[in-house]
């Protein structure tokens, strides 16, 4: 049973930090801002590389992927007993107490530079879906025919300065409300998307597309471009990264552990059916000219027009997920970076005084100057990184395959070897074995079919 204590500023939990409150639906919510993000706007392209049975399939085994390591991650919030043993509260923390030190800085490594690449993506996603919301309706005042640029170095300066602001929230376990307005928007524009590829299919009277996907004109371009879908797919769904983090906001009980396998069946089974439908029927309207970008994309004259409101609703709603989402993957970075500064120099009054600043119209909050400086500084640097690489699908495969196999399968299952006493050459550790081997190889392709595609972008 939990043991809860009182002070002055609230209630303490068992292990002296003030009282969790995540339930299953506020888990739910983080898992789906974490998980729907910039990555559900490729799904069709990807589709459309693979093609009619590769692609759907694929999505499938990433999904199950990316349940069993939720699966096996949730068990290492705790240890050595996953349900009364001591809290691990970060991804770090339990590689360090399952795996040891090395492999700790091994993964501290692999998981900034993976929540730091994500926030880039999401600077590039949300410039792009800005730019649309222009071009949409330029489209719809000049025809679609029309000559309409609109370059994105000005939206992306845009975002990063609502970011530095957003930035300000002082830690994860204050954005309940953002995750569920950005799951929100997650549902809404996933939904339109998957309305408009119905309609569109409705309207063209045919389901395009092939069983062998886009044709290239090179057999190693085609190569290319379907190990880059890999890519972009295995970006789409893993949030095991962030999972601890996410955990650490339960309240229990019931246990930790339990809350968080329910909430990642319900996530999982909800963005799957979402990626499906956008996948599948994003290929199935445009066939061949399949857009990197489902809602912005425009190939060879095709792509969504009308109802141009429609679609910059749409585009409203990728930009209002994107600022939580954004949020979702750097508040753990803040939060590293400031434990690490305040355990360093305990005494300094740059890390540790805080000021109280009001404002006309919103409440009163406290202000750190470290917070202030170095959330400022970490934002301008992903929008400075994301104004010289604009590369949606490519960015967004290079992410997926680099934190793949490293983050989502080889910490889990080896943490898991360690906590379940799990002997070598028993059946599990041969099945987890050949899983982890499998996704091993799928990290591989997705990762030089990425790199292949950003380096090609760059020099062209």
């Amino acid at each position: 049973m939990a043991v809860h204590h009182s002070f002055e500023g609230g209630t303490l939990d068992d292990d002296g930090r003030l009282r969790r409150t995540g339930t299953l639906w506020s888990c739910i919510a983080h898992i789906i801002t974490a998980v729907i993000g910039s990555g559900v706007l490729s799904l069709a392209w990807s589709t459309a590389q693979l093609g009619w049975i590769a692609g759907p399939v694929s999505l499938l085994c990433f999904a199950i992927i990316t349940y069993v390591s939720a699966f096996l991650l949730s068990d290492c919030y705790r240890s050595p007993d996953p349900v009364k043993g001591m809290r691990n509260y970060s991804y770090m923390d339990a590689v360090r107490v399952f795996l040891g030190t090395k492999r700790m800085w091994v993964c501290g490594l692999l998981q900034y530079l993976s929540m730091y690449g994500t926030d880039v993506a999401y600077v590039i996603t949300t410039a792009t879906s800005m730019r649309a919301i222009g071009k949409s309706n330029c489209y719809h005042r000049e025809g679609h025919s029309a000559r309409c640029h609109y370059g994105s170095s000005f939206y992306m300066l845009l975002f990063g300065i609502i970011q530095i602001v957003m930035s300000q929230i002082p830690d994860i376990h204050n954005m309940e409300w953002l995750s569920v307005v950005a799951a929100i928007m997650s549902f809404s524009y996933s939904s339109i998307g998957l309305g408009l590829g119905f309609a569109k299919v409705i309207e063209n009277g045919r389901i395009a597309g092939g069983i062998a996907g886009v044709p290239a004109a090179k057999v190693e371009k085609k190569i290319w471009n379907a190990f880059e879908a890999l890519g972009d797919i295995a970006f789409a769904y893993p949030y095991s990264l962030i999972l601890l983090e996410i955990q650490d906001t339960l309240k229990s009980p019931p246990p930790e552990n339990r809350t968080m396998k329910r909430a990642s069946m319900v996530a999982i089974f909800i963005t799957t059916f979402f990626y499906f439908c956008c996948g599948c029927f994003g290929y199935a309207a445009f066939g061949d000219n399949t857009p990197g970008n489902l809602l912005t994309g425009i190939v060879n004259g095709e792509g969504f027009f009308e109802p141009f409101w429609l679609v910059d609703f749409a585009n409203v709603c990728i930009i209002v997920h994107l600022v939580g989402g954004y949020q979702m993957y750097s508040q753990p970075i803040f939060a590293a970076a400031e434990r690490w500064l305040i355990s360093t120099y305990p005494n300094s009054r740059f890390a540790n005084k805080s000021y109280t600043l009001r404002l006309p119209l919103v409440p009163a909050f406290r202000m750190n100057l470290f917070r202030l400086c170095f959330r400022t500084v970490f934002v301008m640097s992903t929008t400075g990184i994301a104004l010289f690489f604009p590369y949606f699908n490519s960015v967004l495969g290079l992410l997926g395959a680099m934190n793949f196999w490293p983050l989502a399968i080889y910490f889990p299952v080896e943490m898991y070897f360690v906590q379940k006493k799990i002997g070598a050459w028993t059946r599990k550790w041969i099945i987890l074995r050949i899983f982890s081997l499998f996704c091993l190889i799928l990290t591989i392709l997705g990762f030089i079919g990425s790199f292949e595609a950003l380096i090609s972008a760059k020099l062209s």
